[in-house]
């Protein structure tokens, strides 16, 4: 098909796997909705139960980030339809170059996986390559092209519709130009190629709010594109003010009409922000996580 056609607005409907599967991709939220990154998937459930044991939130997106030729985890996508839940995919293209991608040296993995996702039959969130504005993945800036991006998103994209997976929202996922100052629409696949834009950022300083992490990049990408907006990848960190940054980031996520937020729940002493992301450890953050989605979102 010449274009991908987004699902009615609305509220998500729940998975199970008794309804029919019909393959449509994932409706456009009524309100924000909650997804939410644990380490140990897709190998295991039992963080995400851990998280909504803590939040008594349910999430409607879950994540898990995938290695070039791995294949797509239907045993995972099951169970999170079985918990009422979509599964977002980051399809990380590590060890392989775009400009192989675009001329078809991936394509038998392509269409596998491709097979892998109409087989499953309920809607399953894919993106390709997110962050590509930042300098820090070998498909990035500094790494490969942006012309280069653009053709593999579109090809990959081509093997998925020519196997007849509509149930596949594409999710093109940029870092906030707060941490990656490239120009989005360089990176941009066109409205024909996309169904969902995203958007990575973290609260790692005390001074940092909503408008100052992700402000300017909606801006950017709502000047060329209209399609739902996500902040796919984001946390507060162990702040001083950690409560009330946690509710000005939901309230954004009410205010400007986005799609939802996930939250990466994930301690990385280790990392950029040497942060510990999880909610679990942090008892009043966790209270004003909770009492935020009450307030804002769908959850």
């Amino acid at each position: 098909m010449a274009s991908v056609v987004l699902g009615v607005t609305g509220c998500l409907t729940p998975l199970t796997s008794k309804q029919p599967l019909t393959l449509t991709p994932v409706p456009t939220p009524a309100r924000p909705v909650v997804g939410v990154y644990e380490p140990g998937v897709p190998g295991s459930w039992s963080e995400i139960t851990g998280f909504t044991d803590a939040t008594g939130i349910k999430p409607r997106i879950v994540v898990y980030y995938s290695g070039w030729n791995d294949p797509f985890s239907t045993s995972f996508a099951r169970m999170a339809a079985d918990h009422d839940a979509y599964v977002l995919v980051q399809l990380q293209p590590n060890g392989v170059s775009l400009a192989s991608i675009a001329a078809g040296g991936s394509d038998a993995y392509l269409r596998s996986y491709a097979d892998a996702v109409v087989a499953f039959g309920h809607p399953v969130i894919l993106s390709f390559g997110h962050e590509m504005n930042g300098t820090w993945y070998s498909w990035g800036l500094g790494h490969a092209s942006p012309a280069a991006f653009v053709a593999a998103w579109r090809h990959i994209v081509r093997v998925f519709r020519a196997a007849g997976a509509a149930n596949v929202t594409w999710l093109w996922a940029v870092n906030s130009i707060d941490g990656a100052s490239s120009s989005l629409s360089q990176w941009w696949p066109g409205a024909a190629w996309v169904n969902w834009t995203g958007i990575d950022g973290y609260y790692f300083r005390v001074t940092d709010t909503f408008s100052s992490v992700f402000g300017s990049t909606i801006a950017d990408i709502r000047a060329f594109s209209d399609a739902p907006l996500l902040i796919a990848e984001t946390a507060v960190g162990t702040t001083q003010d950690r409560e009330s940054q946690i509710a000005s980031l939901l309230a954004g996520v009410q205010a400007e009409h986005l799609a939802g937020v996930v939250w990466f729940d994930e301690a990385q002493y280790g990392g950029i922000y040497h942060q510990n992301w999880r909610l679990e450890d942090d008892p009043n953050a966790l209270a004003a996580f909770s009492r935020a989605v009450a307030t804002y979102l769908d959850g």
